[in-house]
């Protein structure tokens, strides 16, 4: 193998990505899961190929669970995808819906492609699926890099094995080359604004304003768990005035995984009283 994963340095230069373990013992294991389990990885890959996430990242599930829903971590994360209580309650999933193949691979494309639209590779999504979004830009900051390869000794060591891990199982479905091509387009340097709407939110508030009489408007975070015929449905209001407020919600939740909902204060209020309820209703879609 090329390298065993530990830095002593923070003077080597970026060190390359690639499966440290490559033994037929080792492609035997992660093919037999799979071959165990071949509905199941069909279901994960045509969830996944509809939201244009590459089918290689059923491979997380492979090395977080062993694809069993039945999984119980230490931590306490359940279910294939290993959710956390917080992770899955911001995707709309219940204690009980973690073990539910359907609700949970659901969710988790929403979850990867908010990470993916973050991070801009899937190395650095599998890395900040384990360990936390905060972890993750924490290392970067003190690597002063948004590259993996750059910031990984400042991950924790379970995080650092965890993309091996992935790596690895990559190799073994023949799926590493399409990883690391899509980790070495990324620049070193990126902007620091990958979720920036389209619209101009402030410029929109005023027009608003303007246009419609005095409007007391509020903004929040939405990701992609959410439905609009669902959000229209509690709100009471026709998705045309909708989308007076919220000209881009439908393609930033397309393509970006999550965007800014506007509303007025008193709709607002009524959303965030069903939050919840739109929340379930939308993962039943």
């Amino acid at each position: 193998m090329l390298f065993s994963c530990v830095i002593s340095s923070q003077n080597i230069f970026a060190q390359r990505l690639t499966a440290t373990d490559t033994s037929e013992k080792s492609v035997r294991r992660y093919q037999n899961v799979i071959n165990n389990n071949k509905q199941l990885v069909r279901f994960i890959e045509y969830c996944f190929t509809k939201r244009n996430i590459p089918k290689h990242m059923r491979n997380l599930a492979i090395i977080e669970s062993g694809l069993d829903k039945s999984q119980v971590s230490s931590a306490g994360a359940a279910g294939v995808w290993q959710f956390m209580t917080g992770h899955a309650n911001d995707y709309g999933l219940t204690e009980s819906d973690r073990s539910d193949m359907y609700k949970s691979t659901k969710a988790v494309s929403n979850s990867l492609i908010n990470l993916y639209n973050k991070y801009h590779n899937w190395v650095t999504v599998v890395a900040a699926y384990n360990c936390g979004g905060g972890n993750v830009n924490k290392a970067m900051q003190r690597a002063g890099s948004k590259n993996y390869t750059d910031f990984e000794s400042f991950l924790p060591l379970e995080t650092q094995n965890h993309v091996q891990k992935y790596l690895n199982a990559c190799y073994a479905t023949g799926e590493l080359n399409s990883v690391l091509q899509d980790y070495y387009k990324t620049p070193v340097k990126q902007k620091e604004t990958p979720n920036k709407q389209s619209v101009d939110i402030k410029k929109f508030k005023e027009n608003t304003v303007k246009n419609q009489g005095k409007i007391d408007l509020m903004e929040t975070t939405i990701n992609g768990a959410y439905h609009l015929d669902t959000i229209l449905k509690y709100l009471k209001i026709e998705k045309s005035q909708f989308l007076k407020w919220n000209p881009e919600l439908e393609r930033n939740l397309a393509q970006k995984g999550e965007s800014i909902l506007i509303l007025p204060k008193n709709l607002m209020d009524m959303f965030t009283i069903n939050k919840y309820r739109i929340l379930t209703e939308s993962l039943k879609k």
